[in-house]
């Protein structure tokens, strides 16, 4: 039955796959960002490495259904509240990892960056990224999988995604199909979440040189 489901709906999966899947990387993108931007201006100041800190901790506790309820007041339904709240916590792993990656930039190297005339944010893009984007790829890969099942709670607002397969199913628990609807959703995201996974180590692989991949 649930194969028949699969492939009289093929076209109707394969598209919220998609949309799915690409709703997670624009929001994983724009998080990675955010986060970075945020790790480059409290990194250095003790007090302000620890409210990030915190935020990410408290963040990552708040129940992701209950934010989405909460963003469809002022948002309405559809993809912004879908976009805001994924984005939200797909920020909190990244930022912590950020903030860790540049604290443990060797000091030494910094000064020997500003030594021979690079300027601050020279030095930020070209010396401590790249020695701390090991660290920060980590975060994001924690939470591109963390993001790819709280994608499917955004669906909730009606945003787009395989997570309508999973509502549709619950909202008609014991009818016709439901099962299936509800397997389709949840199968659908654990293999783009795979997916996804595998494409962030060869991104690794891609941007990680050799000699850092060695000390790490």
């Amino acid at each position: 039955m649930a194969w028949d489901y699969v492939t009289g709906r093929w076209d109707q999966i394969w598209f919220a796959s998609w949309q799915h899947f690409s709703l997670v990387v624009q929001c994983l993108v724009l998080a990675v960002v955010i986060a970075v931007v945020l790790a480059a201006l409290v990194y250095r100041v003790p007090a302000l490495t620890a409210v990030a800190n915190g935020v990410s901790a408290i963040g990552l506790t708040l129940p992701s259904f209950a934010v989405v309820g909460l963003l469809i007041v002022p948002l309405g339904f559809g993809v912004v509240p879908a976009v805001v709240v994924v984005t939200f916590f797909a920020t909190l792993p990244v930022l912590r990892n950020a903030v860790v990656g540049l604290t443990q930039v060797d000091p030494a190297l910094v000064e020997s960056a500003r030594g021979i005339g690079m300027g601050s944010l020279r030095t930020l893009v070209q010396v401590q990224l790249p020695l701390a984007w090991p660290i920060i790829l980590t975060g994001v890969r924690v939470s591109a999988q963390m993001v790819m099942g709280i994608a499917a709670v955004a669906a909730y607002s009606l945003g787009p995604g395989l997570g309508g397969f999973i509502f549709s199913g619950l909202s008609r628990a014991g009818g016709a199909n439901a099962l299936a609807s509800v397997v389709t959703g949840v199968v659908g995201v654990v293999v783009l979440a795979l997916v996804l996974d595998l494409l962030l180590v060869g991104l690794g692989r891609l941007t990680i040189s050799r000699g850092i991949r060695v000390q790490n």
